[in-house]
C-alpha cells in the first residue's frame, strides 16, 4: 500500500538492518583510504578469506594480492580507478590466511571529497570460483576440441597424399602427366583424386573424381571409391560395371558423400591404345588430336552413390599417335575470376591452343592458365591427367 512504512525483520532496527546486510551480503566488501590501507572489511569477505574483520583492518588492499595481482593494480587497476573514478570485473586472486588462492572479480569506485581529493576507494569483491572452474572446463574442452581436430586433419592429409600419386607411374608407350592443387593454402582436405594402376601387360586402368565436400569425411569416402576400384578391377575390368559396382557400395556406406568419376581403361596395340571411357556425373575427358580440333567426348552418366538400380555406359576411342585425351575435375571449369567462370569454351580453347604439346606441358598450361584467372588463388580443388601417345608432337 502506497505510503507504507518498510517492514523489517523483527527485533531489526534499519540501522541494524543495514549493518546485516553489509556484514552479510552475498559478496566482499571492503573500504580503504587513498593509500590503500583498509578501513573496514565486511564478515563475508573475513571469511572468504579465512581472517577476521580486525585482520584485515590492519592490512593494505595489496597485502591481499597475489606477486602478479600486486604488478597488475600498479600498472592497469590503480592507473584506470584514478582516471575514471570506477573499474568493474576486474579477475584477481586474493591470498586466504592458509595460503590457498580466492579467484574474485572486483569492482570498485572512488568517493571524493568537494576539492576532488580521494576521500576513500570502495570495493566490492565476487567469488569467482565457479566461474573460474568453469572456464578451466571450456578451455579444457577447447583444447581437447583442437586437438581432435588436428588429429582428424592430420589423418584426413594422409589419406590424401596416400590417394594422389606424387608421380604417375611409367607406362611403357603412353606419356601420362598429372597436377594436382588444393583449394586456397592447402590446409583443408578436399576430395579430387586420381590413380593408375595395372590390370596385366598392356592393360592399364585411369580413375579421376571428385568426392563432394571437404575435410576427414570426404578423404574417408576417397579412400574408399579408389580402393573398392583398384580391389573390383581386378575381376571387373569394363568401366560401367566397375562404376554400377561402386555405386552399390556407396549406397552402403553410412556417409551420405557421393562422388563424380570418369574411368578409362587402355589397352595396347600395334599402333597405339584401345581406351574403354565410363562417366558417372563428371566433366567427359577432352580429346586431342594433332589434325583436328580438341572436342569433348559425349559421354553421361548418374553420379556414384545417390541412386539404385542406374545403368552406365562405355565409349571407345583409338588413341594414335600424337593424340591426347584429357581428364580433369570442376574445379577447372567452375574456377571463379573478375571475368566470371573460367567456363567449358574457355577451356578448350586453352588446350586446343596446346594440342600439338606433350601431355607434361598440356597439364602445366592449363593449371597456370586457370590459377592466372583465378588471380593465384585456387577456389576449389584442381586435377588435371593428360594420357598421350607418344609420336606426332
Amino acid at each position: 500500500m502506497t505510503g507504507e512504512s518498510p517492514r523489517h525483520p523483527p527485533g531489526l532496527t534499519p540501522r541494524d538492518e543495514a549493518d546485516d546486510l553489509y556484514q552479510h551480503a552475498p559478496c566482499g566488501y571492503l573500504t580503504t583510504d587513498a593509500d590503500g590501507r583498509i578501513l573496514s572489511a565486511n564478515a563475508t569477505l573475513a571469511r572468504w578469506l579465512g581472517r577476521t574483520t580486525d585482520e584485515l583492518a590492519s592490512m593494505t588492499f595489496v597485502e591481499l594480492l597475489t606477486p602478479g595481482g600486486r604488478i597488475y593494480h600498479e600498472t592497469h587497476f590503480a592507473p584506470s580507478l584514478r582516471m575514471h573514478g570506477e573499474v568493474r570485473e576486474i579477475a584477481v586472486e586474493l591470498r586466504r590466511s592458509d595460503a590457498g588462492r580466492l579467484p574474485a572479480l572486483v569492482n570498485a569506485t572512488l568517493d571524493r571529497h568537494a576539492d576532488g581529493s580521494v576521500r576513500a576507494v570502495r570495493i566490492a569483491v565476487f567469488d569467482a570460483t565457479e566461474r573460474r572452474s568453469y572456464e578451466r572446463e571450456l578451455l579444457l574442452a577447447k583444447e581437447r576440441a583442437e586437438a581432435s581436430e588436428e588429429r582428424a586433419q592430420t589423418l584426413a592429409r594422409t589419406l590424401q597424399e596416400t590417394l594422389i600419386p606424387p608421380i604417375p607411374p611409367h607406362v611403357p608407350g603412353l606419356e601420362v602427366a598429372a597436377v594436382y592443387r588444393p583449394a586456397g593454402d592447402g590446409t583443408e582436405v578436399g576430395g579430387d583424386f586420381y590413380d593408375v594402376f595395372s590390370l596385366g601387360q598392356d592393360d592399364w586402368m585411369v580413375v579421376l573424381g571428385d568426392v563432394r565436400g571437404k575435410g576427414p569425411e570426404a578423404a574417408v569416402v576417397t579412400a574408399l571409391v579408389r580402393y573398392t576400384l583398384r580391389a573390383l578391377a581386378v575381376t571387373t575390368r569394363r568401366p560401367c560395371l566397375l562404376l554400377e559396382q561402386v555405386n552399390e557400395t556407396l549406397l552402403q556406406h553410412s556417409s551420405d558423400r557421393f562422388c563424380t568419376a570418369v574411368l578409362v581403361r587402355l589397352r595396347r596395340r600395334e599402333d597405339g591404345w584401345r581406351a574403354e571411357i565410363g562417366v558417372a556425373g563428371h566433366p567427359a575427358p577432352l580429346l586431342l588430336r594433332v589434325d583436328d580440333r580438341t572436342r569433348q567426348l559425349d559421354l553421361l552418366g548418374p553420379l556414384l552413390g545417390v541412386l539404385d538400380d542406374v545403368a552406365y555406359t562405355d565409349r571407345e576411342i583409338f588413341l594414335g599417335a600424337g593424340d591426347t585425351l584429357v581428364l580433369y575435375t570442376d574445379g577447372i571449369t567452375e574456377a571463379s575470376g573478375p571475368l566470371g567462370f573460367f567456363g567449358d569454351e574457355r577451356l578448350l580453347r586453352v588446350v586446343d591452343a596446346g594440342r600439338s604439346s606433350s601431355p607434361r606441358e598440356v597439364v602445366d598450361n592449363l593449371l597456370g592458365e586457370v590459377l592466372d584467372f583465378q588471380r593465384g588463388v585456387a577456389r576449389d580443388d584442381i586435377a588435371v591427367l593428360a594420357l598421350g601417345v607418344p609420336g606426332g608432337h
